[in-house]
């Protein structure tokens, strides 16, 4: 009989404590947008890039450049001579390429520098917000197929917290 009454509250009480559990749901990434931190770093990132866009600009326009003269070359230069200048074009390519990816490494881990403190304080806003409201859980919209009527939106509470 006790084993029976012990099994029942085992059972009965996770689905007391469940109910009475407080979720919630944040547009996270609409929020980021909104932050004068994420403009910021929108904004340093496109200077970035536009300098690596025009340096690779040069850099195109050089092999362009080498090209046209390798093409224009007369058809009685010495195959030494047309040697060299393919040997020029194709180390300017390589130099392209290695440029190209460099680029884009450095990029990436512009954007993962700058954007990674202004993730951490809107995590820091998200978590503020769900203690200070009692919530179990806050997850990100859109990860959820269903939400009911008693998932609460705390975008407004979040945008609140960061002073937007």
């Amino acid at each position: 009989m006790l084993k029976k009454l012990l099994l029942a509250i085992a059972i009965i009480l996770p689905t007391c404590a469940f109910a009475q559990a407080k979720f919630g749901i944040v547009d996270a990434q609409s929020v980021m947008e909104l932050m004068p931190e994420f403009k910021a770093a929108q904004e340093q990132l496109a200077s970035v890039s536009k300098q690596y866009e025009d340096e690779y600009a040069k850099l195109t326009e050089a092999i362009n450049k080498q090209i046209q003269e390798f093409q224009a070359l007369a058809e009685d230069t010495p195959t030494a001579i047309r040697e060299r200048r393919q040997h020029e074009i194709q180390d300017l390519d390589q130099r392209l390429q290695a440029f190209q990816q460099t680029a884009q490494q450095d990029l990436a881990r512009k954007q993962q520098e700058l954007v990674a403190p202004i993730q951490e304080k809107l995590v820091n806003a998200i978590k503020a917000v769900g203690s200070e409201k009692g919530f179990t859980m806050i997850y990100p919209d859109g990860v959820a197929i269903y939400v009911g009527n008693d998932v609460v939106d705390v975008t407004p509470d979040v945008k609140t917290k960061l002073g937007i």
